[in-house]
């Protein structure tokens, strides 16, 4: 299964394409437009601004619908939920044409609810490709994303990882940083260490 990696630099989230999904849109709309016929859902790993920051436009300009997890929807609103002031910005300002729940199926995906970083964080697997869209949740440096926003929980993103830490992961494509293509089950592992060593 062929990945494309966008990304706008270390202060935005990556995105993904995969198929017929974008995966986070914080990316430039001039960055999607080669592949808009294409795109048919915009799957939001979570509410952040840095992964939601050009979704209205891009939706727009894909004719995309636009799907993120029920405990996050509301943050696509709410600015305090989403940290839109913290990039000096406003929300994004729209409703999603779906609310995403654990198991459901988004192209070849399953939707694995994973929260800790927000409330309605998730993670997209495909068993069959062994292939994780992580978000937020966890990164290829062995690292996780934070707790300490509104709505974060050390105790959750810790479940969250063990649960991640279960499954046969090759590729591991995070919301920031490096994707890698093979091996991403041991950077899986090395996060949930770090959680239990107590470090953040």
């Amino acid at each position: 299964m062929q990945v494309e990696w966008i990304t706008n630099g270390d202060m935005w989230g990556n995105s993904f394409i995969v198929g017929n999904i974008l995966v986070d849109a914080g990316v430039m709309p001039m960055a999607i437009a080669p592949h808009k016929e294409r795109i048919e859902t915009i799957v939001l790993t979570h509410c952040h601004f840095d992964h939601t920051a050009r979704v209205k436009e891009i939706a727009h300009m894909c004719k995309a619908k636009v799907a993120i997890h029920k405990n996050d929807a509301r943050g696509l609103l709410d600015e305090a939920q989403n940290l839109a002031m913290h990039f000096g910005a406003r929300s994004p300002g729209v409703l999603p044409d779906i609310t995403l729940k654990e198991g459901d199926t988004i192209g070849d995906f399953v939707v694995l609810h994973t929260p800790g970083h927000t409330p309605g964080c998730i993670c997209l697997f495909s068993e069959k490709e062994q292939l994780l869209f992580s978000g937020d949740t966890v990164f290829t440096d062995g690292a996780f994303g934070r707790y300490d926003f509104p709505g974060g929980s050390r105790a959750e993103l810790q479940r969250s990882l063990e649960r991640l830490a279960l499954l046969d992961v090759e590729g591991l494509f995070p919301g920031h940083g490096s994707p890698v293509e093979e091996n991403g089950r041991r950077h899986i592992a090395a996060a949930l260490s770090l959680i239990k060593s107590g470090y953040g």
